[in-house]
This record gives C-alpha cells, structure tokens and sequence, in this order.
C-alpha cells in the first residue's frame, strides 16, 4: 500500500519525500479518507502502553476489506471523584472538572490525546470517536462540594478536554455542573472552543454578577479553512467571536486563548486574533506554544505533512528551534512558551499586541467568599 500521496512527492522531491514516508510508516499507516472524513487525525496507532501494535496493509492477495467510518461512540465512566487536584506550577489553577474523556472536536493538536491510552484505546481516531461521559458528575461534585473541610478555590474546566464538545447537546453534563456551582455558589473558570456555551449564558450571567464566572474562548485561528482543517468539529472562528459577544454583553468576563501558536502555520495571525476578540468586549488574553507530548508528535506530523506538505520541514524546524532541538521539552517553565529567539519574538510580539489594545490591564478575580458548602442549607448553619 502506497502512503505518500503525490502532492508530498511534488512538495518534498523524491529523496524527502522518501524520509517523511519513513516518518509515517514508523507513526502507523494512514486511515482511508472516507473512514475518517470529518476527522483530525489521520491514524489510529496504538496507545504507549500496548504489548502490541497492529497495522492494516495490503498484502498483494486484494484481501482488505472495507471498512465502516469511524462513528462517534459514547460509554459511561464512573469515577471515584469528580475533582481532580493538580500542583503544577504552569497553570492558575489547583484543580479542575473534565464532564468527558476524548473529544469529538478532533483538534489534530491536542496535548490530552495521549490520556486515551490510559483506556486501552488510540490517541489518534479513538480520542475522537470513543468517547466517555460522566453522567453522575453533578451529584458527585455536589457531595464532594459538602464534605467537612472543603475549601473553595476556582474550579477549571475545559482545561483538558472541551466541556462543551458536540456531545454535551444530548448530555448536558456541564449545565448539570453549572447548576450545582450556582447552589453552592462556587467559582469557575471556563476554557472552551464551542458556541454550545451560550446555551448557558442564563446561568453564567447570574454567577459573573456574584463574581463567580468567567469564560474564555480559545481562537487558534481567524481563517475559516484552516481552523477546519485543525479542529474539524470545533465552532467556526466566526461563531466562537460572537459567543465572546454574548457573553460579554451579558456582563459575563470574557477572555480568549490565542492556542496553540503554531510556527510557520497561524502565528502570523496574533494580531488579527487580539484585535478580534478585543472588540467583543474580551479583556483578558493568553498564549500557549504548540506542545507535542508523547504520541501526539507522529499525528500531528502526520496531519501536517498531508494537508501543509511544502511547510512541513519549516514548521518541524521553528518547533524544535524553540523547544532545544527536540519536538517537545515537558519542563515546567518551558512547556507553554517555549525558548530561544523565536519564541522570545513570539511573546513580544503578543505582549505588544495586548498592551496596544489594553488587553490584561486589569484580571478579573473571582470571588470564594460567598461559598455554601451544603446547598439550600443556609438556615441550618445559624443553629
């Protein structure tokens, strides 16, 4: 079976397109376009943890048989907690809320691909299509929320996986949550890519008036094509600025996410994006560099040298320019910005960008102060 399309050979030449064939072969073989259309990525290796890895190829006996697409699958997960607790230096945060596992948003990107094979699955397909749900996480955080000695600090979410992915139509765990954060009157920070989360602007308005919300949207992208090609499933740029515009409009603080910068691919667009999401009534903004743990290298490779081919080595190049050499450096301090001239110009050129606009002059805290720890008891608490 022949893996390198032609467009790679025109790109590459013959001899580099004989090293990026290598490349694949070693990340597992390329899934056929209709069993995957919609999808980001464009294999389905298997995860680190496998005693085995398993590759379809023709044999020469035309014995391949065709294979259905890959059709999102929900199953139930029930965890121990519901919170889970973090002290990593990198993030504002100590702990956070993941309603989901996997996401069907597909972003080719994404750093919290590798956890699939925690559940026996792929990092590439799997973490797209088989997906898990938390349908009792509500009641488990309001338990865990009503423990004796509990103390309240921000809650994030969606800081792993989108909350707010297309599944949370039919779920609606996250308003579940948000509905139990309100009781309690417990602060929370929304990170998300999905104009799903309008649905709940009713319950986010009423909390960012007690200080206790705040969203921000990640906008990767301002072109329509490329956002796509990234994040298949996710809401347009478009549909993403104006969720900052209602929200803001509805008094809830906004912000946004210009992440991952990727080198040679969107970090031209910095600017435009700060601009845009300025004028939404946005006011707080971050960055993050692309980051490529463990077996998210091979397929973001991989997407990258079939839909980019003639940008392929240059953006390879920028990346490990910035992370010493390497496709990705996980030390805390270096993992989300990375180092060297490039990315020193990468973060000039962002805080230049958000000071001209007067973006993060001023964040937003939320409150802890208001917090209830056993919801609709606040009568017993006098006696």
């Amino acid at each position: 079976m022949n893996i390198m399309v032609q467009a790679d050979k025109a790109a590459f030449g013959q001899g580099r397109a004989e090293h990026a064939n290598v490349l694949v072969e070693e990340a597992g073989l390329r899934i056929d376009h209709e069993r995957r259309r919609g999808r980001g990525a464009g294999m389905n290796p298997s995860g680190r943890f496998e005693p085995e890895s398993r590759h379809v190829f023709d044999d020469g006996w035309e014995t391949i048989e065709d294979l259905p697409p890959f059709k999102t699958e929900v199953q139930i997960e029930k965890p121990r907690t519901i919170i889970t607790r973090n002290d990593s230096p990198d993030v504002g945060f100590d702990r956070s809320i993941n309603p989901y596992r996997g996401c069907e948003h597909g972003c080719i990107y994404c750093f919290a691909r590798p956890t699939h094979s925690y559940m026996g699955m792929s990092p590439g397909l799997d973490f797209e299509s088989k997906l898990f749900a938390k349908p009792d996480a509500a009641k488990m955080l309001d338990r865990e929320l009503s423990k004796p000695g509990y103390s309240a600090k921000t809650i994030a979410i969606g800081t792993n996986t989108d909350p707010y992915q297309p599944i949370e139509k039919k779920w609606r765990i996250m308003r579940e949550i948000l509905q139990v954060l309100e009781e309690h009157q417990h602060p929370v920070g929304i990170v998300t890519k999905s104009a799903l989360i309008m649905r709940d602007i009713d319950i986010l308005s009423r909390m960012a008036e007690k200080g206790l919300a705040k969203v921000f949207l990640s906008v990767t992208s301002l072109d329509g094509k490329l956002a796509r090609t990234m994040e298949p499933r996710a809401s347009t740029p478009t549909r993403r600025l104006q969720a900052l515009r209602a929200l803001s409009d509805a008094g809830v603080p906004t912000g946004s996410l210009v992440a991952p910068i990727i080198p040679g691919l969107n970090d031209h667009e910095i600017e435009r994006i700060l601009d845009s999401v300025y004028a939404t009534g946005a006011r707080e903004a971050g960055y993050v560099l692309l980051r490529l743990p463990l077996e998210v290298s091979p397929i973001f490779k991989e997407w990258l040298l079939r839909n980019y081919p003639d940008r392929y080595r240059h953006v390879l190049s920028l990346i490990r320019s910035m992370r010493g050499g390497k496709d990705y450096d996980a030390e805390w301090g270096k993992r989300m910005r990375g180092e060297g001239p490039y990315a020193w110009q990468i973060g000039r050129r962002f805080e230049i960008a958000a000071k001209r606009l007067g973006l993060n002059l001023a964040k937003r805290r939320l409150r802890t102060d208001l917090f209830v720890p056993t919801a609709g008891s606040e009568q017993l608490s006098l006696f």
